[in-house]
This record gives C-alpha cells, structure tokens and sequence, in this order.
C-alpha cells in the first residue's frame, strides 16, 4: 500500500506522519489490493480536518472528518475507512447462501 500524506495550511511532523501510517496499517489485515491511498491533513480556524481517497479492488475509498484535536480527528478517520474496508471485503467473499430452485408441485 503506498501512502501519500500532505498538509494544508500546516506542516505534517515526522511524528504525525508516523502517527498516520501506524493507524492505516491496521487496514492490511483485510487483504485487499490497494493501490494507493492519499490523507490530507488541514487546520481551519479551530478545526482540524482529515480526508483520505484512494482505490481498493477497484472500489472508490473516501472519508472525511473534522474534530478539535488532530490525533483524534486520525482515529476517527481510520475508523471510518476501517468500515468502508470491511464492507468491500464482505461484499468480496459473500456468505450468502446461493438462491433454492424453484419446486414444482406434481399434480
């Protein structure tokens, strides 16, 4: 999984970067082809903005969230992309069992 991370309006610490790319591991236990995922990180006012994009198996993967606080902003960022994860990989490997054949009653 490549990741690209950019700040707008603010510069993105080696900490933060390290911080981002810890919490986007936890995605790699789903097993799914990424290409490539892009988080923009971004302070407005008091608000700090996170967005993330990218594709998986061909599905399109976006989420944002605003929160006071940065760190938390990422955890719940993650969260939601976590979601949108599970839900292409269940649709990848249905356990839905295959439709019965029609009966047909002998008269």
């Amino acid at each position: 999984m490549t990741l690209k991370i950019t700040g707008r309006h603010m510069d993105v610490t080696p900490a933060l970067r390290s911080y981002v790319e810890t919490r986007l591991s936890r995605l790699d236990r789903y097993g799914l082809k990424v290409g490539s995922l892009q988080v923009i990180l971004g302070v407005e006012k008091l608000q700090h903005k996170a967005e993330v994009t990218g594709i998986v198996s061909g599905k399109r993967v976006q989420a944002k969230i605003t929160t006071p606080e940065m760190y938390a902003t990422i955890d719940a960022l993650v969260d939601r992309v976590d979601a949108q994860f599970r839900k292409v990989k269940e649709r990848l490997v249905s356990h839905k069992p295959d439709k019965p054949k029609k009966r047909t009653v002998a008269s």
